[in-house]
């Protein structure tokens, strides 16, 4: 893990590990993903249970995942394990139905009535890795606004087992969540299906969740056909810390969003020589006992920093750069600042507010914009799931009194025929 002083270290250097592109160009990856894409637009299911077959389950035979393994899978999970995918769908909820909004209505004296309809999507289609790393908790953050917004329908796709089966947390979560179908399938062909449709898959409205490079490039070519929710890269966490921070706590965090990816990113920017010092101590120390040690070892390796700041102030315009993912925040006092951060996806205050506690349990959602997107971008939310419609109702005298203004602004613009659809009424007697 590399060590630079921000007083000493070049701009490349630092760009390096604050400024992170979110894809990057690949010209294979691209020819393959748009074959993949109109090979399935043009044949359907046929073309899907092809990919399904080279891909994950040799003898695919169905898309769709029978009912009849629902109640296994709900005997494979361990209770302590379906009580937290409630606990966690239960808080999510909780959080969610707090971001709604109702649709309204201002009619005033001069004859004008303007409002906004805002009215659900009517389907979703959920994307969620199933194989090697099943996220139940990605799959709750994903279905449960859509529920709490009233999407009518929301659809899973998750790639199968070798046998055909997924993993039996991800069959629970579905349920618990309020999935409507599940489509055993993944990767692009799994986007094209959902925004295209097939014989057996409906078209969607709109595709969430995360997934390879090839669904990311498969959801950016899909976009416009149907709406997508953001274009996600690898995972990543940035602490701000001080002299009080406990360098075991700031170690567990920056390794927990290493084991994700070795293109995960994780970075500590300190005022303090004497944490990163114990950090790096720390970071070796638990390395010894994780299960994806390599992975982690990697990461940090190519895309892992300790940032050495001047001041606080300093290490607050270093992250507002970056825009990460997750941002801690663990010094003294970690409210005084946060009136101070513009860019992160979300901003997690004081040594026992962890990254995975906001992952999992806290309630709010964890797809979060990565790779400086949240300079520009939310996270995912109830608005998501909706859309708005403006109305508009002018009464006559209304109508006298701005159509002028609109005369005017449409001859302007040289658009002869909208001013005359407004001089028309105005003329007619």
């Amino acid at each position: 893990m590399r060590v630079l002083e921000s007083w000493n270290a070049s701009e490349k250097d630092l760009a390096k590990y604050l400024d992170k592109p979110l894809l990057q160009d690949n010209p294979q990856v691209e020819e393959s993903v748009r074959a993949i894409i109109a090979d399935v637009k043009a044949r359907g299911d046929s073309a899907v249970l092809e990919y399904v077959r080279r891909f994950d389950w040799p003898d695919a035979d169905s898309l769709v995942l029978p009912d009849s393994v629902v109640e296994q899978a709900y005997a494979q999970v361990s209770d302590k394990l379906l009580a937290a995918i409630r606990a966690a769908k239960a808080n999510i909820e909780s959080y969610h139905k707090k971001q709604l909004r109702p649709s309204w209505m201002d009619a005033d004296q001069s004859g004008k009535l303007l409002g906004q309809v805002i009215r659900p999507l009517e389907r979703v289609g959920v994307l969620a890795p199933g194989f090697q790393a099943p996220l139940p908790s990605s799959l709750l953050m994903a279905t449960v606004p859509a529920k709490v917004a009233g999407v009518k329908e929301v659809y899973l796709s998750t790639p199968p087992r070798k046998d055909g089966s997924l993993h039996p947390a991800m069959i629970v979560a579905a349920v618990e969540a309020g999935i409507d179908r599940i489509y055993r399938m993944g990767g692009a062909h799994g986007v094209a299906a959902l925004a295209y449709g097939t014989e057996t898959v409906p078209r969607v409205d709109k595709i969430v969740g995360a997934g390879s490079v090839y669904v990311t490039m498969a959801k950016r070519f899909v976009f416009g056909q149907v709406g997508i929710d953001m274009l996600a890269g690898p995972s990543e966490v940035l602490a701000l810390a001080d002299d009080t921070a406990d360098a075991r706590y700031v170690a567990a965090d920056l390794l927990s969003q290493a084991e994700h990816d070795p293109e995960a990113r994780s970075i500590l920017v300190t005022t303090s020589r004497d944490l990163a010092d114990k950090v790096l101590v720390e970071i070796e120390r638990q390395l010894g006992y994780l299960s994806r040690a390599d992975v982690a070892r990697k990461c940090l390796g190519d895309n892992g920093a300790i940032i050495l700041v001047k001041t606080i102030d300093e290490g607050v315009e270093m992250a507002n750069r970056a825009a990460p993912e997750h941002l801690e925040i663990v010094t003294a006092e970690p409210m005084l600042l946060l009136g101070a951060i513009r860019n992160a996806g979300a901003i997690l205050l004081g040594e026992s507010s962890t990254e995975p506690i906001g992952d999992y349990i806290a309630g709010a959602n964890h797809v979060l914009p990565t790779s400086g997107t949240a300079r520009f971008s939310s996270l995912l939310n109830v608005d998501d799931y909706m859309k708005k419609s403006s109305v508009i109702m002018y009464s006559r005298e209304a109508l006298l009194a701005d159509g002028p203004y609109a005369i005017e602004l449409a001859e302007a613009e040289g658009l002869d025929a909208h001013a005359n659809a407004v001089r028309i009424r105005i003329e007619n007697q």
